[in-house]
């Protein structure tokens, strides 16, 4: 027998997961209020100290509440599962949802009256002194207009903190933050006068021990919590819980761990207060089987179940962590989704198997959580032994969505070609949602920006506009091209002047976050800002780059593959039958105002605040088809059969996702023109751009900004997820659709390529499906593919959760490089998912 089963999680961990499953996310104002009084106090002192002054303010008066059944404690918010406001990045956003946060259609939280009260009270000193208001102030008009028309947008950290980041746990485990503090002072001691650097070094170091000092005493506060606590507490239990909580709180972080609950505690109080430092999402655990197994080894006092319900009171945390955002972009990351990658597997430093114990323990509590966090992912490479690949195909089918899985020798040569050492690459984990780096020495600025491949098609083959305005070069008339070559010269133009604006925006963005927003407690665990004496926002670590991601590249792909079969090797139709199909949307226009038959996102989002302020609680379907009517009306009715045949013909051409070369490589091309121009820019912190193949879930929300494409897609549908083949395009099974996906560049895509497959449950049924999992993921990375993640689960059961989402409350599915609860996704991403390609073996 291949398969072992799971065991089922403790009373405890079923009464946490439930809280956690239970909670209605608030928004909190104390953290906004606190800083805003920090910042208030230290006008007029360097940004660095302004910053640390921030975390000690923050650290000594948040809230702090210990939770029923916790063992491992420390909390960002008093409610479950709710968030703190960083107005220092922006704040204008939130003012504008008071009254709609809590119906909104994406990732809703609840604003009580009094939050809002101390938040706008809070927000009248910001206008100004955000990171956002610098980051607009260097930005040129052209890059805005960029923005504007849905060709990039740099909004996750142009709103918020950057994250993105794996720090070393594994020396806070060693030497305490005490050593941190010891560190500091010492390099500060040894800095010499007559460097003019010594300066800004002296305020690094200085910023450093503040910022170490007050989570010190964060930390104490817990352990005067637990320690009160364990004086009221009658059951005794409970009582010697809290003392021993308490115990642990007193000593770490300050000082090494010494025994694996104190480790555990350790690296909680790491995680949680990172997320309090800063707004950033994916601030990702890394390598956790690695820095946590040698404290399992050590610790002969612990029994093996005690030390599993440890680490499934870590997973419980993790999902305890959230996030809001603005409403726009909460459609892009639907599901509440913070991506905190956590993992397991791999190889060491010195290229031998890394598998252990904990790496196995971390399945086992994916099992008994079975919540959306963290995003847990494994790497694989020749050297992996049968049974872990066994053991994760066994978490893959409770249909959760993970693990994703790695490969090792794709992701390790790649990390080498920009630049990373042999021993780095070997020991790099994931963060957020695929984006490989060396873990503790990077500062990666992955998701630096969505850029949208298919709006760069749309926009190439009208001449460089958007409607009337010329937003990008003239590059030629597509009625003229007579060949695919002239399409590439095309494309390849717009995609020079946007990647140039692209990377301006995000350049712009980075130098706002290093001028205001210096992280002291972030940068002492990234390598090697002690040793440089500066910020990761000012490059201080040892790795430098920005990852902007493309999608739309399988679209992109079938619609250019369509066009060389049909209009220059088949001829059955000319470029300018196909230009008027498209500009008509096949005839399926969807508004009066605009020429092409389209509505501009502009008018569907005034059109949603209109109909979403008389009747908030309209699903997505209902609301799209308000919106269409209240922008229809009038509107010059269309003769569709005139375009439905030329759309028939498009739409059976061969597609992306069935091993086919002819198709295949110009989605690789395509990929590349992006993937190449990128790589060409460099960021403000002496680090080199790098491009990504991901979309979160900005395929649905993103794909309202591109009209009609040569495949047949019409206009404002969901674009192909990742590299993923489009949504029922892959046609002939599994391992076709994995080898169209593998032929694509991923090793150049270095900062990360995103594979979605779903599998009906009965094809991983038994040992034989174990086995015919484990070949597929096996012969798709022989074949050079970077990344696939799955989800299992029947078009039926998703049609029943959205039917009935109160029965189906705990049903967890694979969005893009997260996962989250199927329920609370909008009704559009839910489509997305449902309409993804079943497969079986």
């Amino acid at each position: 027998m291949i398969e072992k089963g799971f065991t089922q999680p403790t009373d405890r961990i079923t009464r946490l997961k439930n809280q956690i499953l239970n909670a209605r996310p608030h928004v909190e104002a104390e953290r906004a209020v606190l800083a805003t009084e920090a910042y208030k106090a230290t006008e007029g002192l360097p940004a660095i100290l302004r910053r640390a002054k921030v975390v000690e303010k923050i650290f000594a008066e948040l809230p702090i509440t210990i939770r029923d059944d916790e063992l491992v404690v420390g909390s960002i918010t008093i409610n479950p599962r709710s968030t703190e406001i960083c107005p220092e990045f922006s704040f204008d956003w939130v003012e504008k949802e008071f009254e709609t946060m809590a119906g909104r259609v994406a990732d809703p939280f609840e604003i009580p009256k009094e939050t809002a009260a101390a938040l706008h009270e809070a927000f009248k000193y910001w206008p100004g002194h955000t990171t956002s208001d610098l980051a607009a102030a260097y930005m040129s008009q052209t890059a805005k207009d960029c923005i504007a028309n849905g060709v990039f947008t740099v909004g996750n950290y142009f709103y918020g903190g950057v994250g993105h980041v794996c720090v070393d746990y594994g020396k806070i485990l060693q030497i305490g933050f005490s050593g941190v503090i010891m560190e500091a002072i010492r390099l500060r001691e040894q800095l010499d006068d007559k460097d003019p650097d010594a300066i800004k070094k002296n305020q690094f170091y200085t910023s450093v021990i503040i910022a170490y000092k007050a989570a010190i005493d964060f930390a104490h506060r817990y352990a005067d919590k637990a320690a009160e606590l364990a004086s009221a507490c009658t059951n005794p239990t409970r009582k010697a819980e809290l003392e021993q909580i308490s115990k642990n709180c007193r000593r770490v972080p300050e000082h090494g761990a010494t025994t694996f609950w104190e480790a555990c505690q350790t690296m909680w109080f790491i995680q949680c207060m990172l997320q309090i430092e800063s707004s950033g999402h994916s601030i990702s655990p890394g390598r956790f089987d690695q820095y946590m197994y040698p404290y399992l080894k050590a610790d002969s006092a612990i029994s093996r179940d005690f030390a599993q319900e440890l680490i499934d009171c870590i997973w419980i945390k993790l999902n305890d962590v959230n996030k809001t955002r603005d409403e726009v972009s909460a459609q892009a990351f639907a599901g509440y989704a913070v991506f905190q990658n956590l993992c397991v597997g791999g190889q060491t430093e010195d290229g031998l198997d890394a598998t252990n114990d904990v790496s196995y323990m971390c399945m086992d509590a994916v099992a008994h959580v079975r919540l959306p966090a963290p995003s847990f992912s494994i790497r694989v490479w020749q050297g992996t032994p049968d049974e872990f690949l066994h053991r994760a195909a066994e978490v893959v089918r409770l249909g959760l969505g993970v693990p994703a899985v790695y490969n090792d020798e794709v992701i390790i040569p790649s990390l080498q070609n920009r630049g990373v050492s042999l021993a780095d690459a070997r020991d790099y984990g994931i963060v957020g949602c695929v984006e490989p780096q060396a873990i503790h020495r990077t500062e990666g600025w992955h998701d630096a920006a969505f850029f949208n491949v298919a709006k760069v098609l749309e926009i190439t083959l009208n001449n460089g506009k958007v409607g009337n305005t010329q937003l990008g070069p003239v590059t030629g008339d597509a009625k003229d091209w007579t060949s695919l070559e002239d399409f590439y010269a095309a494309f390849s133009g717009q995609m020079s002047f946007f990647v140039k604006y692209l990377a301006e925006a995000d350049n712009c963005v980075d130098i706002a976050h290093a001028e205001r927003a210096p992280l002291p407690f972030l940068s002492a665990m990234v390598d090697d800002c002690m040793g440089r004496g500066k910020s990761v926002q000012e490059g201080g670590a040892i790795y430098n780059f920005t990852g902007p991601q493309a999608f739309g590249v399988a679209d992109t792909g079938d619609s250019v593959y369509a066009m060389k079969k049909f209009v220059w090797d088949d001829k059955k139709l000319t470029m300018a039958e196909l230009k008027e199909a498209l500009d008509a949307n096949f005839g399926m226009a969807m508004g009066a105002d605009a020429p092409t038959g389209e509505m501009s996102e502009a008018q569907i989002y005034e059109a949603v605040k209109k109909v979403l302020a008389t009747n908030a609680s309209l699903d997505v379907a209902a609301l799209k088809d308000e919106v269409y009517r209240t922008l229809s009306k009038g509107a010059a009715p269309v003769d569709g059969s005139k375009y439905e045949g030329i759309r028939r013909l498009l739409d059976s051409a061969e597609a992306f996702g069935n091993d086919n070369d002819d198709v295949d490589l110009i989605a690789r091309k395509c990929a590349q023109i992006y993937c190449k121009e990128v790589e060409k820019y460099t960021n403000p912190r002496g680090g080199q751009f790098q491009a990504g193949i991901y979309p979160v879930s900005a395929n649905v929300l993103f794909g309202k900004d591109v009209g009609a494409l040569p495949d047949g897609r019409p206009a404002k549908l969901p674009l192909a997820d990742g590299v993923s083949p489009r949504q029922g395009k892959d046609r002939l099974g599994p391992t076709a659709a994995a080898n169209s996906v593998a032929k694509l560049d991923h090793f150049i895509a270095s900062n990360g390529t995103l594979y979605n497959q779903k599998f009906l449950p009965s094809a991983l049924a038994g040992d034989t499906g174990l086995q015919n999992f484990a070949s597929l993921v096996r012969s798709y990375f022989d074949h050079k593919g970077m990344h696939v993640q799955f989800n299992v689960i029947d078009r039926e059961t998703l049609l029943k959760a959205q039917k009935n989402p109160e029965d189906y409350n705990d049903l967890v599915v694979r969005v893009a490089g997260y996962s989250a609860q199927f329920v609370v996704l909008a009704k559009e991403v839910q489509d997305d998912i449902i309409s993804r390609t079943e497969q079986a073996f």
